[in-house]
């Protein structure tokens, strides 16, 4: 399809949103305190009997880069996997993939970025170094029968090269896609998105990337997340990113703090009367068991 061919009238929104719940990897990488393995494995599975079905649990990078996230084996390990729940973790390199096969995770995650200068600072590498990395881990995966899902980070504005363009992400989401990802994640990772910027980026991306492969990830530190979430909804987009209580952010990036908390995507979407079967109250709890020891959105 090319651009032209897209319908100026929007699509009806989903009457069926998935939530991936980010808040055990993207939430407390972010945070000061380590958090014990067994209270992580407790916040997770209070997050699965919720009814979420996609959670990110940790990340298999290197422990000096992200000590909050080093007992990433141990939290599988320990973990009592819900049926029907998908339990995901981040890999950066060959090592990172090893140790989650290692573990019996069944779905990786990928992280670039539309913004070179934060690929560099973030992950060390040129966005076309990171890509060329990732196809033979995406490969690996797959041949595995991994689930394989790719962030696309910084797609609106980027915290050392300012704001990027709609036509910068376009590209960095087409070789995904020749990668062979099973789904992409674009990220407003220092929360300056407005909805306009949404609507913009969502039409550049529709003629390439399918509905059912495109989940947003927006950060609320301009309070704006919920208003994005609505304008994406509008546009027929059905997969959102969000975290319990809150929690993280992107540590790599200055001024990026607030991932859009759960609590807050489910209160929106039931406001707009699309079910989820997730149950709020049970995230709350969740978000609860974290908060006296990250003094955290205590109040969730």
């Amino acid at each position: 399809m090319k651009p032209t061919d897209i319908s100026p009238q929007a699509p009806t929104p989903s009457h069926h949103v998935r939530i991936v719940e980010v808040g055990p990897r993207d939430g407390l990488q972010n945070e000061a305190a380590i958090v014990p393995t067994a209270e992580k494995v407790v916040f997770i599975e209070m997050l699965a009997q919720s009814g979420l079905t996609d959670i990110e649990v940790s990340s298999f990078v290197n422990p000096e880069r992200v000590p909050q996230l080093a007992d990433a084996e141990a939290v599988f390990a320990r973990l009592q996997k819900r049926p029907g729940v998908r339990y995901t973790a981040l890999v950066a390199n060959e090592r990172g993939l090893d140790r989650a096969m290692a573990a019996g995770v069944e779905g990786i995650t990928l992280f670039t970025a539309a913004s070179e200068q934060f690929a560099l600072r973030n992950i060390g590498k040129t966005i076309e170094q990171s890509l060329t990395v990732f196809a033979g881990l995406a490969a690996r995966a797959s041949a595995a029968e991994m689930w394989v899902r790719a962030y696309v980070s910084t797609a609106f504005a980027c915290p050392f090269a300012g704001p990027i363009a709609p036509g910068a992400v376009v590209p960095v989401v087409a070789r995904l896609l020749d990668i062979g990802v099973d789904e992409i994640s674009v990220a407003d990772t220092i929360g300056s998105a407005l909805p306009a910027d949404v609507t913009a980026l969502t039409e550049a991306l529709l003629p390439i990337l399918p509905l059912e492969r495109f989940a947003y990830h927006f950060h609320d530190t301009g309070g704006m997340a919920l208003m994005n979430v609505r304008t994406a909804l509008d546009a027929g987009i059905s997969i959102f990113d969000s975290s319990a209580g809150g929690l993280g952010g992107c540590p790599f990036a200055p001024g990026a703090p607030g991932n859009l908390a759960t609590e807050d995507l489910l209160g929106l979407l039931e406001d707009r009367g699309i079910a989820t079967g997730i149950d709020v109250e049970q995230v709350r709890a969740a978000s609860r068991l974290l908060g006296d020891r990250l003094h955290y959105r205590q109040d969730a």
